[in-house]
């Protein structure tokens, strides 16, 4: 592959990892979510990484290292690709609590860049970012762009009919700069093909976000698989996208 194509592609892919930039202009306030919830086994799981940018193309891999137990979480995830290496590599931290997963903290770090840490802090009930002043106030519930992905199917394995197409469901989502609300509504069951063969799904898309931007979110929960996330897309337009597919899951 040309490095030119490598280095569109990748661009992509940086973009995509962070799930959105966020709106520069987040509402101090947001209200406190509390919802009933079962959190998914721990496990790790690989997928199958493809990105596409105005007809070039990339492939890779992916993993996501989910552990929970004992009033305790941690997400840990990395993409990486040919030649590269490892190009995004993502953690979230923290405690279970009555809302479900509560983040201590989110790490996250690109390619070439010096990584950023967004900090929940549960004492004096603030979240702080290190790449920006803002502060917003901790009411419960809050999560961040790796942890929202493990609520949301945690949320659903609890929902039972409730989780059904049509309805839709917010979180509070801190990034690496600000926070603000993604609200994430059922589309439809959809059987998907996998490295692990068919899955019965349910896919669910975030709602376009307030910041004029052409983005969206997508993803897949398997209900026979404990709700894991097997397919996740992120698109920019109608030519820009990434994808990461299921290709195995190791319960631990």
């Amino acid at each position: 592959m040309h490095m030119h194509t490598i280095r569109r592609a990748t661009a992509m892919l940086l973009l995509a990892s962070s799930l959105g930039a966020g709106a520069q202009d987040a509402a101090p306030s947001h209200p406190a979510l509390k919802r009933p919830f079962e959190l998914p086994p721990s496990a790790d799981l690989s997928y199958d990484l493809s990105a596409r940018q105005r007809g070039f193309s990339l492939k890779g891999d992916a993993l996501i290292t989910w552990r929970a137990g004992g009033g305790k979480y941690s997400v840990k995830a990395e993409s990486r690709v040919p030649v590269l290496g490892t190009i995004t590599e993502d953690r979230s931290e923290g405690t279970v609590d009555a809302f479900g997963l509560a983040p201590g903290e989110f790490w996250e770090k690109r390619l070439r860049k010096d990584p950023t840490t967004t900090t929940f802090e549960r004492d004096s009930k603030t979240l702080r970012f290190s790449e920006s002043q803002k502060t917003y106030a901790l009411k419960g519930g809050e999560q961040d762009r790796v942890s929202v992905t493990w609520q949301l199917a945690a949320v659903a394995r609890a929902a039972g009919d409730k989780f059904k197409p049509g309805t839709s469901w917010p979180f509070f989502v801190a990034g690496r700069r600000d926070a603000e609300t993604w609200t994430f509504k059922v589309v439809r069951r959809e059987k998907l093909r996998t490295g692990l063969g068919e899955l019965e799904t349910v896919m669910l898309t975030r709602e376009p976000l307030d910041d004029g931007r052409d983005q969206t979110l997508s993803v897949w929960l398997a209900p026979a698989r404990d709700w894991y996330p097997v397919k996740l897309r992120f698109t920019e337009g109608e030519k820009e996208n990434i994808e990461q597919t299921i290709r195995a899951i190791d319960k631990r």
